[in-house]
C-alpha cells in the first residue's frame, strides 16, 4: 500500500525566531484532501559527555513545562550548520567542557506528527576542560551524575528529556552496561 501523502498547498500562520507554523494542504495515498499542521523548525544538535562513568549534565528550567530539567548539552542548529560542530559548540559554552571531535551516536525524531525538526546526539570525544561561557538570557547549572545513577533513574522515571535519554540508553546498550 502507497503511505506517502503529497503536498498540495504550503499556508504559513506563524514565522517566529526559532520557529514557524504551517497549516497545509495535503492529500492522503487515497487522493482524499486533508490538512497538515506542521511546526518548521531548524533541528538541534546534543552531546554525550561521559567521563570517569560521570555524565556532564546541565540542569536548566523549561519554561514550557514549568519545571527544571536534567539533559545533555545541547542547543538550536542555525539553518545548514554542521550538527557535529553545534554540539561540540553546545558542550564548551554550558559546560566548559572541550571536545576535540564528536561521535554521531542516533539521530532523533522527537515529535513526527507534527514537526520535522530532528535532534543529533553525539558523543564527546577527547575531551578537556575549558570555561563555560553561556548565551545571554542562558541560566543552569552543571552537574556530574553516575552513569549508572542515571539509568536507574530512566527507569524510574525521573529523567523526562528525550534526548538525554535516548543518549543515555544508547551509550549503555553499545557499551553493555546495566543496572
Amino acid at each position: 500500500m502507497q503511505l506517502k501523502e503529497r503536498t498540495v498547498n504550503q499556508n504559513y500562520i506563524y514565522r517566529g525566531k526559532i520557529v514557524n507554523l504551517r497549516c497545509d494542504d495535503a492529500e492522503l495515498p487515497d487522493g482524499r484532501p486533508c490538512k497538515r499542521e506542521i511546526v518548521e523548525h531548524p533541528g538541534g544538535a546534543a552531546v554525550l559527555c561521559v567521563r570517569d562513568g560521570k555524565v556532564a549534565l546541565v540542569k536548566q528550567f523549561r519554561y514550557a513545562y514549568g519545571e527544571d530539567l536534567l539533559e545533555i548539552p545541547a542547543g538550536k542548529l542555525d539553518r545548514g550548520e554542521d550538527p557535529a560542530k553545534a554540539a561540540i559548540r553546545e558542550l564548551s559554552e554550558e559546560t566548559g567542557i572541550v571536545a576535540e571531535d564528536a561521535r554521531l551516536l542516533h539521530v532523533l525524531y522527537p515529535t513526527p506528527g507534527y514537526s520535522e525538526e530532528k535532534i543529533y546526539i553525539y558523543e564527546a570525544v577527547n575531551v578537556s576542560d575549558g570555561v563555560q561561557h553561556l548565551d545571554e538570557g542562558e541560566f543552569l547549572n552543571v552537574e556530574y551524575l553516575a552513569l549508572e545513577k542515571l539509568l536507574a533513574w530512566i527507569c524510574e522515571d525521573k529523567i523526562h528529556d528525550a534526548k538525554t535519554v535516548v543518549a543515555i540508553l544508547h551509550y549503555a546498550l553499545k557499551h553493555q552496561i546495566f543496572v
